[in-house]
């Protein structure tokens, strides 16, 4: 991804990274940027965004804002608000539950299986991926965060050789809420989570079965514990007393 710059904050408003560079489009660059977003609770269930105004923020014009929010409606992410924009969809602590636990089902065993299988250099190409994850807590870049652990996440799961395995926990990651990372920026606590990654590949690369069981146990606990908290339960946990902005009952 590209340079990430926070822009003056407007009330509630979330922060973007400006797109530039050749990777790949605009569409798919901004698609990205606002799923992570979106995951990482910088865009708020019932929030409506009008392409417009997040194309300012993208540095872009408003037609690859409009088409990459046009594929989040088809994800289920947002919905289409006539002539106004996209309203952020609500996700149920029921649908986070269930997200979860099938993630725990698919991620911990595929895992563990790869201390005993997987290419001692594959695993080493990606430490700089959890190294962006550590980089991205220490700056409060949640997008950064975000877009860096699906990255890890994903390619951890593909060296496992099932490409449906990863596109079905691709698809639960896309629609799952981290409210809590805010406040756990806030409070330093999310630099311990984010060094779990490097935790990890040191367990995989030793080939310590028992020991990747108990990392990925304990990182796939915090979506469903540190992570998802909401805004108000996890600012009163911070021991800087953090204000921040109320997150509607889902």
């Amino acid at each position: 991804m590209a340079d990430r710059r926070s822009s003056a904050p407007a009330a509630a408003a979330p922060a973007l990274p400006v797109l530039g560079g050749k990777k790949s489009s605009y569409r798919e660059r901004v698609a990205d940027a606002l799923r992570a977003a979106l995951i990482a609770g910088e865009l708020l269930p019932g929030q409506v965004h009008s392409a417009p105004a997040l194309a300012a923020r993208f540095g872009v014009s408003a037609t690859p804002v409009r088409e990459a929010m046009l594929d989040l409606v088809k994800e289920g992410l947002v919905d289409t608000v006539p002539n106004k924009g996209f309203r952020v969809t609500a996700v149920s602590e029921k649908q986070l539950d269930e997200y979860t636990h099938i993630r725990s089902l698919i991620e911990i065993p595929t895992v563990v299986e790869l201390a005993s299988t997987a290419d001692p250099v594959s695993l080493e190409a990606l430490r700089p991926a959890a190294r962006e994850i550590v980089q991205a807590a220490v700056s409060g870049d949640l997008i950064a965060y975000v877009e860096a652990d699906t990255r890890f996440h994903l390619g951890l799961l593909a060296l496992a050789g099932n490409a449906h395995l990863v596109e079905v926990v691709g698809d639960l990651r896309k629609r799952s809420r981290l409210y809590g990372l805010t406040p756990l920026v806030k409070s330093g606590r999310l630099l311990a989570s984010a060094e779990e990654h490097l935790e990890l590949l040191d367990a995989l690369t030793a080939r310590d079965e028992r020991a990747v069981q108990e990392v990925m146990t304990r990182h796939i606990g915090h979506v469903r514990g540190l992570w998802a908290a909401k805004q108000g339960t996890a600012a009163e946990d911070s021991t800087e007393g953090v204000r921040t902005s109320h997150t509607p009952d889902r």
